[in-house]
């Protein structure tokens, strides 16, 4: 039985890993048949939402929409690329520049958590590690029991982000950039598919973190 727990949670962690990286190489051949690059998409898709001030740049920190900077980043092989991967990924970011436009409430909540959660998860660690450690040395172990309880507060920020992530992701990919593909044209009927699993596997880039989120929260409750 703990074999198999194992496997499973194995599965639950890197399984969307796995997925998500076979789905994009699979579809990143290079098409010189399509219109134009992954950035050259993004910039068109942008135009055409009303976002001419929203800028579309190369990165090498993966791809994502920046709502400080106001920038779709793209990762080389998607900004310059022709592929069907790169279309679909230009087209997922953008629809988070779309939320952001539209004020979407989940987007905003994830703004949020995103800015107390990111510095306070650095505070958790520190906490669990050291706080114990002083307490039992200087005789004060009452501070171990609060200082953990704030851990766990920021362990539970940490699930909540994730799990408000979810559904935006998937709203990107199938509520808003499949119907601009779709409606644009700028796919061949024949892609649609291949399109569908490259936005899925957009999306799920952040299942493996909303189970790597739960297993740490359990790992601190326990």
């Amino acid at each position: 039985m703990v074999i198999a727990g194992g496997v499973v949670l194995l599965l639950l962690v890197f399984g969307p890993i796995a997925y998500v990286k076979w789905a994009m190489a699979r579809h990143g051949d290079d098409r010189p048949d399509l219109p134009g690059t992954g950035g050259e998409l993004a910039r068109h898709l942008l135009d055409e939402a009303g976002l001419q001030h929203v800028a579309v740049e190369p990165t090498d920190q993966g791809d994502h929409y920046d709502p400080a900077a106001l920038a779709v980043r793209l990762a080389p092989e998607h900004h310059d690329g022709r592929s069907v991967t790169a279309v679909a990924v230009a087209a997922h970011e953008v629809a988070h520049a779309v939320q952001h436009r539209d004020g979407a409430r989940l987007f905003h909540l994830r703004l949020a958590l995103a800015r107390i959660v990111s510095p306070l998860r650095i505070v958790a660690v520190a906490l669990m590690t050291v706080l114990p450690l002083l307490g039992a040395v200087a005789g004060a172990g009452h501070l171990v029991l609060p200082s953990m309880l704030l851990a766990l507060a920021v362990f539970v920020l940490s699930v909540g982000l994730q799990l408000v992530t979810l559904p935006l992701e998937f709203d990107a990919s199938f509520a808003r950039a499949l119907p601009a593909l779709r409606a644009g044209g700028y796919l061949a009927e024949r892609d649609l598919s291949a399109t569908q699993r490259v936005l899925r596997a957009a999306a799920m880039t952040y299942v493996a973190g909303t189970f790597l989120s739960l297993l740490q929260l359990a790992r601190v409750i326990r």
